[in-house]
């Protein structure tokens, strides 16, 4: 059975392998009413580039673990993309969205933990 922290590893792992950055860990376990138990919050510099982060999460998750997330949104555009993988939802931003939306500052009582470029 595959526990959430090794979901969480393997989306890190995805965003690291398409040079994603300023990647961020919110852990929401100890907070109430919560929809997720973590997110993982992070940029992409382009359209282009949150896509293949996008693709490369997808990949890794389900070669690594056999999941798919539940739903995806926002690959119109791709300047928020979110994937939701029920207990860990994945926020690729570029990032002049993830300044104007600040969902990080959002989950304030969350511990975060800040992942070091790879």
């Amino acid at each position: 059975m595959t526990t959430t922290k090794q979901l969480v590893k393997s989306i890190i792992e995805g965003i690291q392998e398409k040079k994603g950055h300023n990647i961020r860990v919110a852990d929401l376990t100890g907070i109430d009413d919560t929809i997720c138990k973590y997110l993982v919050i992070c940029e992409g510099n382009s359209p282009t580039q949150v896509q293949a982060i996008e693709d490369s999460v997808w990949d890794k998750v389900f070669e690594q673990i056999g999941e798919k997330p539940r739903a995806i949104d926002g690959l119109r555009n791709s300047f928020w993309v979110a994937m939701d993988y029920t207990d860990v939802v994945v926020h690729v931003f570029l990032p002049e969205a993830r300044a104007f939306y600040d969902i990080d500052n959002l989950w304030e009582d969350a511990a975060m933990e800040e992942i070091p470029e790879d």
